[in-house]
């Protein structure tokens, strides 16, 4: 028996769930293949004695579009948590974003126009035309001491290179906030799904095959030998591909670049509260780890003992998760060659981080898979706003 689905989707995480989801209810139908072992892709979320685990780092919704807040609202109740991050740096605690309260602790300054004349003059004795590299475009945006102390260490840290390696445009602005906010974020809607990301991939994906432990090529190559041995079989109108760009196209014009990231989890029953924050910073680059997640205070200290995660960036290796890409030009250059072999596949569409090349937020990877789903269709799924 050959049973035929509309759409082939590789790739259970946000874009493919979302993806999956409208199309289903357009009524057309599909199946998503999924090479680990569960859905959710990065978001992947897991309970640990009632504390929801981000596997693969932490992940904050955020967005200042209602219709995309709304949307993914449907799927799961979110709870209020707002981002406010620490920074250590040779054992002193210090805000972020930038703002008043790290302004204060770094020079004992009260008031904004203290602040702003401490970083213009710093800027102003550094006589930086156009920056050449990132060190430079830091410098000549928020001065020495906030550069020293909280940019310096932990940017070579994520990129494995010195800053005066790296290209300017890595950083093109550094918001420096004159008030004593800490909210890191300033999208009007913020939060997280209460039972954990998992269960709104689950919501999302609710009655549509999903296989997971396999990937997409193995998995076509495994029907169409069944199709030329008679047996069961299924066969796709289009496949919409969240995975690498390059590796589709078996690397036939190179290796695309990424940063991958390698996490230390410690399960601490005995202990309610380790560092009495959800993400803290060590911005030292002799400290080979860039921050510390605590998972319960991503909802607000629920859940018994705690779990800590330790994040340490690292080259990316083949067999590992690419999880940054590198989009300095020449690695742009060839991503744009992938796109025209991408552009001349009639029934194949790219999306997703891996597929676009592109470090999405999560409110973006919804935009963009109601985009696809909204032209496939040819009706509009929310809002213009997306």
């Amino acid at each position: 028996m050959i049973k035929h689905y509309d759409y082939l989707i590789a790739g259970a995480g946000l874009f493919g769930a979302v993806f999956a989801h409208e199309i289903k209810a357009a009524g057309k139908s599909c199946m998503v293949v999924e090479k680990r072992d569960q859905v959710g892709g990065n978001i992947y979320t897991y309970d640990v004695r009632g504390i929801q685990v981000h596997k693969y780092g932490p992940h904050i919704f955020h967005t200042a579009n209602k219709a995309v807040w709304d949307y993914i609202n449907k799927f799961a109740e979110f709870n209020h948590y707002v981002n406010s991050p620490l920074a250590i740096y040779q054992g002193e605690l210090y805000n972020l974003p930038f703002n008043m309260n790290t302004f204060n602790k770094l020079w004992g300054v009260r008031t904004p126009a203290e602040a702003k004349k401490r970083i213009s003059d710093q800027i102003e004795g550094l006589h930086i035309g156009d920056p050449g590299n990132l060190e430079e475009q830091a410098l000549s945006l928020v001065g020495t001491d906030v550069y020293e102390k909280l940019i310096k260490g932990y940017t070579e840290k994520q990129w494995g290179r010195a800053c005066t390696e790296l290209p300017a445009f890595i950083i093109k602005r550094l918001p420096l906030r004159f008030t004593y906010d800490n909210n890191y974020f300033n999208d009007p809607y913020q939060g997280i799904p209460k039972q954990g990301y998992t269960a709104v991939i689950s919501q999302l994906l609710k009655n549509i095959p999903v296989l997971t432990g396999i990937d997409y090529h193995s998995f076509v190559n495994a029907q169409q030998a069944a199709k030329e041995m008679g047996k069961d079989s299924c066969t796709f109108g289009k496949t919409i591909f969240t995975g690498r760009i390059d590796e589709f196209f078996n690397y036939s014009l190179g290796r695309l670049e990424y940063r991958s990231l390698r996490f230390d989890t410690e399960d601490i029953p005995a202990c309610d509260n380790w560092q009495g924050n959800a993400v803290v910073n060590y911005t030292e680059k002799e400290i080979p780890y860039t921050r510390i997640i605590e998972h319960k205070h991503f909802n607000f200290g629920q859940g018994e003992g705690t779990v800590i995660t330790k994040e340490y960036p690292q080259e990316y290796q083949e067999g590992e998760e690419p999880y940054y890409p590198i989009n300095n030009d020449a690695n742009m250059a060839l991503y744009n060659q992938y796109r025209e072999l991408a552009d001349k596949q009639q029934d194949v569409l790219f999306g997703g981080r891996l597929g676009q090349y592109c470090y999405y937020d999560m409110d973006k990877v919804i935009e963009a898979a109601l985009k696809l789903a909204s032209r496939e269709t040819s009706f509009p799924i929310i809002s213009n706003n997306c």
